[in-house]
């Protein structure tokens, strides 16, 4: 008989097993923390790849023999991709599930890196790497706008922001290491390294993604709203090309107003089409919350304040200080490092008073530190910017937290993907604007100081061509001295080029400045998302 019991006892204590198993199992899926570690995972290969390639592109351009425009496309042909495609892969999310979508996209991004590092080493075509670069940037759209939203259906109202923190502080930490990591890796390995480097962090990614994250109740629309994807597509992509290529056309040229013109008509058609579809791509009333419309013009102003500001400082500290990518990267860690320890922080004082006054106080920190900036002069030193940069750091990590939450807090729970695509791409256009601008302001204020210092510098006369070489040089801080030039005339080259381009940095930082102050009162029309409670309650 005790035998009989015991045979019967075994499969009792088998079930017990099993079901720890199971709830094992239970317990990583729909963890809130294992969720965001997979959605850090994820955008962690679009924020490092954002700052990876910079440092890439002179390798890829020696040995691919590469023009100047082919590098350009390098980078840009990413960019375009991003910005064009990021609202509707948000309502595509919406429509079948995010987290779907968000596999699908951490698959298609290590792939396509994976693509573009074959194309550099087997089949030395930089046309392919631009290829796989548009394609990179689309399956990047797929990352960001579904991360937030999974973030927003994992984590309850009170939990978020400080989701969001930690969430920020690990693209923080990507975006920094990115001039690192590049740097070693071309200067040890090659430029195909620095693509190669997604394919673990995206298997990574994909399995925890697999084990952890539940999807998202579907929106029950039944139409993608074709035109209104064309129509928004075609105002994003004429507007980004318009601002990528008016250095090139001319600012005042008729291809670059009839670029801007026809943005602005397919802007109108698409405000037109939305109004009067009955399931529109970017419904109308999202925009009927004040602090959604602040929240992503806010973006707007943050990412043209940052983005300006590493744009020129990388060139100031390679082409006028002479660092080289890694010690560029050293020197950028203050605004990265703030970025990271301030995002947290930022999270856990806009729950306890709201997003208005931390953001509104942040953007004023950043037009601070934008204007210390302008003040660098010939004789500055590279430790005079580490202050600065804390400061910049320290003031955009409430806006970067606290606007992803005015923005997706304030949407309707069905449209959280709509709303994140909405936000990054904004951030994209931002940053695109911002170095389009402060570029503008950059080569104006070359044009019109570069002759004259160089007459009263008594240097040797330039042909009209030459001055268009100079001055373009000039721009991004590089003093063209031909071999053979005498040391005297050299260094004199190199102080007038240098001192140009520093004025230019200046004039550009205070309009950066401006900027941040405008964004610092729109902060005040903000409040906290409406529907963040509502979206937790969904959630559960």
């Amino acid at each position: 008989m005790a035998m009989s019991q015991e045979v019967e006892a075994a499969p009792a204590v088998d079930e017990s097993a099993e079901t720890t198993r199971s709830r094992g199992l239970r317990g990583l899926r729909g963890s809130p923390t294992w969720a965001l570690l997979a959605a850090a995972l994820g955008t962690m290969m679009v924020a490092l790849d954002g700052t990876i390639v910079a440092v890439a592109n002179p390798d890829i351009q020696t040995k691919l023999n590469a023009s100047l425009a082919d590098i350009q496309w390098v980078t840009n042909g990413y960019l375009l991709a991003l910005a064009v495609s990021l609202i509707t892969i948000g309502k595509i999310g919406d429509r079948f599930g995010h987290k779907k979508v968000f596999l699908i996209g951490i698959i298609g991004f290590a792939a396509t890196s994976a693509g573009v590092g074959v194309s550099g080493s087997l089949g030395k075509s930089v046309a392919m790497v631009i290829t796989f670069r548009i394609l990179q940037g689309l399956f990047g759209a797929m990352l960001q706008p579904t991360a937030l939203a999974l973030l927003r259906n994992t984590f309850p109202a009170e939990k978020l922001n400080g989701a969001i923190g930690v969430w920020g502080a690990v693209v923080g930490a990507s975006t920094a290491a990115g001039p690192i990591v590049g740097g070693l890796l071309v200067q040890h390995i090659n430029w195909e390294a620095c693509f190669y480097i997604n394919i673990p962090v995206g298997i990574v990614a994909l399995v925890v993604g697999l084990m952890v994250l539940n999807e998202t109740p579907p929106s029950q629309g039944r139409s993608f709203d074709i035109p209104g994807i064309a129509l928004l597509s075609g105002f994003l992509f004429l507007l980004v090309w318009a601002l990528i290529k008016g250095p090139d056309f001319g600012w005042g040229s008729g291809k670059e107003i009839a670029f801007l013109t026809g943005s602005g008509v397919a802007l109108i058609l698409f405000i037109a089409r939305e109004a009067t579809a009955k399931e529109p791509l970017l419904p109308l009333r999202l925009f009927r919350s004040i602090s959604l419309s602040a929240g992503t013009v806010l973006v707007l102003c943050l990412m043209f304040a940052m983005f300006g500001a590493m744009f020129f400082m990388t060139f100031y500290m390679q082409n006028v200080h002479g660092l080289d990518a890694i010690g560029t990267g050293v020197r950028l860690l203050p605004l990265t490092g703030m970025l990271i320890v301030g995002s947290p922080l930022s999270g856990f004082a806009i729950t306890k008073v709201g997003p208005r006054i931390p953001m509104a106080v942040g953007m004023l920190l950043a037009s601070g530190a934008l204007f210390g900036l302008s003040r660098i002069t010939m004789t500055s030193g590279l430790n005079e910017t580490i202050v600065y940069f804390a400061m910049l750091g320290f003031g955009l990590s409430p806006v970067i937290v606290g606007a992803t939450e005015v923005i997706v807090g304030n949407a309707e729970v069905e449209l959280a993907g709509v709303a994140s695509g909405l936000q990054s791409t904004a951030m994209q256009v931002g940053g695109t604007i911002g170095t389009a601008v402060l570029g503008a302001i950059m080569s104006a204020k070359v044009s019109s100081l570069l002759p004259t210092r160089w007459t009263a510098a008594h240097l040797p006369a330039l042909s009209p061509a030459q001055l268009v070489e100079v001055k373009s040089a000039t721009t991004v801080g590089v003093a063209a001295v031909s071999p053979g030039t005498p040391g005297p005339t050299a260094a004199t080259i190199t102080e007038v080029v240098h001192s140009t381009f520093i004025s230019g940095m200046s004039a550009a930082f205070l309009i950066a400045a401006v900027v941040a102050i405008g964004g610092a009162l729109i902060a005040l029309l903000t409040k906290k998302g409406e529907n963040a409670t509502e979206g937790a309650v969904v959630m559960h």
